[in-house]
Parts: C-alpha cells; structure tokens; sequence
C-alpha cells in the first residue's frame, strides 16, 4: 500500500493535511517531527512527505527543524507555510519577517505552470496566515506562484521533487487546494489509490480481535456518532465481552436518553447499561464559569462513573472511547497549541483503574466515522443525526450551569433542529444548534416588560470541521424558529445568529 508521510511542526492543520491526502484513497499517516529519523522514514517506503505548518520562525534556533538530508532521499517532499520556509531554510536560502508584507485571509495568487499547479488557473483565491516569507531562493529552486505582497509564494526543484507552498491547500478557503494536493500525490508522488475504509474496518477488527481476546471492555457511550460507531465496531470485533454505558449526566437534549437507549441497544443489539448521573455532575459543576474546568470536571466525572460500573460488572480491563481526530489536534498534540481539551483527550484524571484505552476511531474525521457506520449497518437515523460533544449541553451554556439554563436551552435547541428538518436545502448545514448566554436582557410581551435570556443559534457548513463556513440560512428560517423561541420559551428574549466562520472561531463556543 502507497503511503504518504504527514510531517508535524505544529501545526493545526497537520490532521486536515491527512485527510485531504486520504480523500484521494491514499493511505497518510501523522508523525512529529521529533518522533522519526532520516533512516526510519526510508524503512518505511513511503512515496512521498508533507511538512506541515506551524506557528514557529525557521531561523529562531528554538523552533522545530529536521534533518536536511530528508531533502535528498530521493522522496518528493512538499512544504506548507512554515515547512515552505523550513524547506527554503534547509535548503539554503533566507527567510525573514515580512513586516508588512504578513498576509492572513483570502488571497489572490498568480501561478506558473508545473506538476503542482497542474490543472489551476493562473490566477485564483488561496488562504495565507504568514508573518515570515521566503526572500532569498536556495540554489536550484525557482518560483513559481507570488501573490501583490509575496513575491515567494511557492518554490520548486522539479528535479528532485521539492515543492514549497506558502499558502494552505488543504483548507476549504483555497478554491483549488484539493487539486494542487492531488498532483503533489499523484503527479509527483506517483501514488496509487490503494487504501478504502473497508479495508479500515476489516483490519480494526482483526486488531481487536487478537489485541482485546480474553479481555472485558467497557466502552464510554455518549449516543453521538463516534461513540455509537465505536461501539459497533468494538462489537462487532469482541461481542459479548464489550459492555457499553451510556452516562446521562443531564447535559443531554430534549428526549436523548430515550433515543440513545432504544437504538444503540434495542435496534443494534449492543449491551447499553444506562446510568442516572444527572444530580452527581450538574453537582460538581455548580458555581463553575471557566469553560476548560467545566471540560475537566465532566471528564474526571465521566471516568469515575465507569469505574463505579466498572465494579459492578466485575473485573474489566479496557476503556474504549469514540475518540476522534478533531478530539486530538484541538487538544494539543506535539508542539502544536491547545485551542481546547476534550473530554475524552484532555480531561482524563492521572490514575485510572483500567488496564488501557482503546480509542479505536482516533485516526478517523467525522466523514470517516459516519461512512464507516454506513457500512456497518448502522441506521441512518444514528449515522448522520446532528454532531454533539462529549461534555453535552456543558459547551452550550455559557457561564454558570443551573437547571433553568439547561431546560431553556433545551426546548430552544429542539425547535431550531425541528424547523430546519421541515426545510429542503440544496446543502443542509452540517451542523446546527442553540447556546444560552449569561446574557439578560429586557423584552415586551404584550404590554408586560420581561427580563430573559439571550439564545444564539448557530450553523455551519463544512466537509471536515476543522474549517467551517457559516450557514447562509434562509431569514424565512431565522424569523420563524425566532418567533417560536420567544413565544413558547418563557424566559429567553432575544435570539441572535452567529456569522464567524472557523476559523476564526469554533464550531462549539466553549
């Protein structure tokens, strides 16, 4: 199997790279770059290397580099932003601060044409996030891309299969982002499209199979997609021995735990064990306000809980989770920055009672996971139903966590999910929901002045969710669900729409 090497400096978008590279049906695989030699990756064979970005300047001797011989294995290697820079600077020529010249956003950019560029007109919008530029080329590399304040705006040695981008393919923002990753795979890399997810799914089972025989497994249940195809994965490679709790800790949405509960394990034949753990979490998260010890406290809670089953169960050796991509790369993973831990990545308590942790998702975008769970034959209902984090309703409710605040968003939430499912889109967002701010403000009922809340809805359209766009929803739409939210809910008056695209922002708001 053809494989490409993903090779991170920090960057946030080292996962987006992958998947961008597996979307071809190409296997990528996500190494630091302090965790592999020059020796290991020709052992490994792989066809070509991607450098990532990263938040670092190459000549700050602090920052990360690599050995230069990489660029002389005779393996096509494709920098971006800072491994363009890292490339140039390996290679022999000068980087500096572009002062003025930093360009961050939609950029215009000319192209030449090359094996990179391949089927890209000359001319089209790319997504740059740059303080540093390349201006002095190193021996043997031409330019071949410059936008009005980057002269430098992509690199190559077409001889030795050395290409350099300043700019981010592989986010949505780039109109043919996908096409330039594709040459660099196929064009310069000569792969072949060799790796599918059945292959995926077939292998995880044997893995499991022989890694987990003999062995209880006690799966974190949440009832979202990731868990639930975890679920019948583990399943489907362990069967009775995996035991799944599902934990309502009243941070769920109207009617979920009924929901979970009847298609997780009465339609998909899974042990689903239920636990009541409303009054011990909302408990422990009393008083609190800072969004990341909101995200400790629930996911120290989550492991103590499934230890409390864990013993009524008898002895269990594993933890499995539904732990997914996105859950790692936003949680800080190498040198990268932490944007925000997970419940199931960064919140895990130091001392666990079981033996290891399975996650058998990790490596998988949400795309993965749901067409996974097709192909499992798990129900469509389950399968595509609206993304919703592990820590619930907690990441939805800004400031303090009170009852009233969760009952309101609730019922808000369900009539926002309710009348976008009456609509045809053309493209239905792919994800959309209410937050309840701290916000209170004055309102008019009849002639009654109110005093209530202020409710956000939000919707985003995205292949990936590590970018997103904001949803153009229809203002029909908007009136109507704000309508119904100030008129049935007594206690919020005001509804507003959120427009931030990520990035800047996150899906979530907490």
């Amino acid at each position: 199997m053809d494989k490409i090497l993903v090779l991170d400096f920090g960057g946030q978008y080292d996962q987006l790279i992958a998947r961008r590279v597996r979307a071809e049906s190409v296997y990528a695989e996500i190494k630091p770059y302090n965790k592999i030699t020059c020796e290991e990756i020709k052992k490994e064979g792989y066809k070509g290397i991607i450098f990532t970005g990263g938040p670092n300047s190459v000549y700050d001797e602090s920052s990360p580099h690599f050995d230069k011989e990489i660029l002389s294995l005779g393996i096509p290697v494709l920098g971006i932003c800072y491994g363009h820079q890292l490339m140039a600077y390996m290679a022999g020529g000068i980087v500096s601060d572009a002062g003025h010249g930093s360009e961050y956003g939609k950029t215009e950019i000319t192209v030449k044409q090359n094996a990179l560029f391949k089927n890209v007109p000359e001319k089209s919008i790319c997504w740059m996030s740059h303080t540093d530029q390349v201006t002095t080329l190193p021996q043997g590399f031409t330019a071949i891309a410059y936008t009005g304040k980057c002269a430098v705006a992509s690199i190559c040695d077409e001889k030795r299969g050395l290409y350099g981008v300043q700019f981010h393919p592989e986010v949505t923002h780039t109109e043919y982002g996908k096409q330039i990753l594709k040459n660099f795979v196929f064009d310069v890399c000569k792969c072949k499209a060799d790796w599918l997810m059945d292959d995926f799914i077939e292998t995880s089972v044997e893995k499991y199979k022989k890694e987990l025989s003999g062995k209880k497994v006690l799966l974190a249940l949440s009832g979202g997609v990731d868990s639930s195809v975890a679920a019948v994965l583990l399943h489907r490679a362990v069967g009775s021995a995996l035991s799944c709790v599902f934990v309502d800790h009243g941070l769920l949405r109207k009617d979920e735990g009924d929901l979970v509960e009847n298609t997780i394990g009465k339609k998909l034949g899974v042990n689903v064990i239920r636990v009541d753990a409303k009054e011990r979490f909302l408990g422990k998260l009393a008083g609190v306000t800072e969004p990341e010890k909101k995200r400790k406290i629930i996911g120290n809670e989550f492991i103590r809980v499934f230890e409390d089953e864990s013993k009524k169960l008898g002895k269990i050796d594993v933890l499995a989770q539904g732990t997914i991509y996105p859950d790692v790369i936003e949680s800080g993973k190498g040198d990268s920055a932490v944007i925000k831990s997970h419940h199931n990545v960064g919140g895990l308590p130091e001392s666990m009672s079981f033996e290891k942790i399975v996650e058998p998702l990790r490596e998988l975008f949400k795309d993965e996971v749901r067409e996974v769970g097709v192909k499992l034959g798990i129900p469509d209902e389950l399968v595509y139903r609206q993304p919703f984090p592990g820590p619930g309703l907690a990441v939805r409710v800004i400031g303090e966590i009170t009852e009233e605040k969760l009952s309101l968003l609730r019922d808000a939430d369900a009539i926002l999910r309710e009348e976008i499912g009456k609509e045809a889109f053309a493209k239905r967002p792919n994800q959309y929901f209410a937050v309840i701010t701290n916000t209170r403000s004055v309102g008019v009922m009849g002639d009654d002045r109110t005093y209530g809340y202020t409710v956000v809805l939000r919707a985003v359209t995205t292949d990936d969710f590590m970018t997103a766009e904001w949803t153009r929803l229809p203002y029909e739409i908007l009136e109507k669900v704000s309508s119904r939210i100030t008129n049935e809910i007594k206690g919020i008056t005001r509804v507003v729409y959120d427009i931030t695209s990520k990035p800047p922002a996150t899906v979530e708001w907490e």
